[in-house]
């Protein structure tokens, strides 16, 4: 039997997300801070070559180590949906902040198994740090125990999101409830938000809008950290989610979300 039909192991998964995020890493600091051309996407998101080029080159890996996996991707799409296992990807979470100089960018990977988010992996890059996900262990930063900050006190909280433009009608009077209670507010990070989280320096990140390669790899390692993150009505996040999103670092705080959102 070749050796490309044997189930993989966890281990071996874990390993190729490493090596998904170290083949991006040369890619995305070759074109940091360099004058790109920046297109845009339908949905007026921007993206550079150096989206697409770090995106093939996952591909590759993938293709290579794992020919039977499904991928889902932001640049080149989806292959081979329906398979077991599933690796999503997102090349430059951040591309925003990408063109404009801003370090607060990161490579994304999830693996899912049967649609349900097993392992996650959030790397920074040009700050040299990375979050890892995996289902019944514990999240580590750069290779050292993490754990969110187990926050339940709504008063006491720090809230994240990306920016306050994702947020209109309905959407933007839930998360204005939430801020006016909460200590502190701030904006901007894309996935680094999460990432604080499950290292315990941020309580709550919400946002609206997201797609699948934006918060799957974020499941695994806010979980693993000891946060809960759901779409807006409670519910697990998979492939079909609408894009709203609520992490937070302790279940009862999470319940607060929810409810002050929705207004409850």
């Amino acid at each position: 039997m070749p050796l490309a039909t044997h189930p993989a192991s966890p281990h071996s998964h874990r390993a190729t997300a490493e090596a998904l995020a170290a083949a991006a890493r040369p890619i995305a600091k070759q074109y940091f801070r360099q004058k790109l051309a920046v297109e845009h996407k339908a949905d007026d998101s921007p993206v550079t070559v150096a989206d697409r080029s770090i995106e093939a080159a996952m591909r590759s890996i993938l293709t290579e180590r794992h020919p039977d996996h499904a991928i889902f991707g932001e640049e080149h799409g989806a292959e081979r949906l329906g398979a077991r296992f599933t690796w999503v990807i997102d090349p430059i979470d951040g591309t925003k902040s990408f063109v404009t100089g801003l370090p607060l960018f990161g490579t994304l990977v999830a693996l899912l198994e049967n649609g349900v988010p097993r392992l996650g992996l959030i790397d920074m890059p040009v700050l040299s740090e990375t979050w890892i996900g995996e289902a019944g262990q514990p999240t580590r930063f750069n290779n050292a125990l993490c754990r969110a900050s187990g926050c339940t006190d709504p008063a006491e909280a720090v809230l994240y999101a990306t920016s306050p433009d994702m947020f209109e009608g309905a959407s933007r009077a839930g998360f204005e409830r939430v801020s006016q209670t909460v200590r502190l507010r701030r904006f901007g990070g894309d996935c680094y938000a999460y990432g604080l989280l499950a290292a315990g320096h941020v309580d709550l990140v919400i946002e609206v809008g997201l797609q699948p390669y934006d918060y799957l790899p974020l499941v695994a390692v806010i979980e693993g950290a000891g946060g809960v993150v759901t779409d807006w009505a409670g519910q697990p996040l998979g492939l079909a989610s609408d894009g709203r999103v609520v992490a937070a670092a302790s279940p009862a705080l999470h319940q607060w979300a929810l409810r002050t959102i929705n207004g409850g």
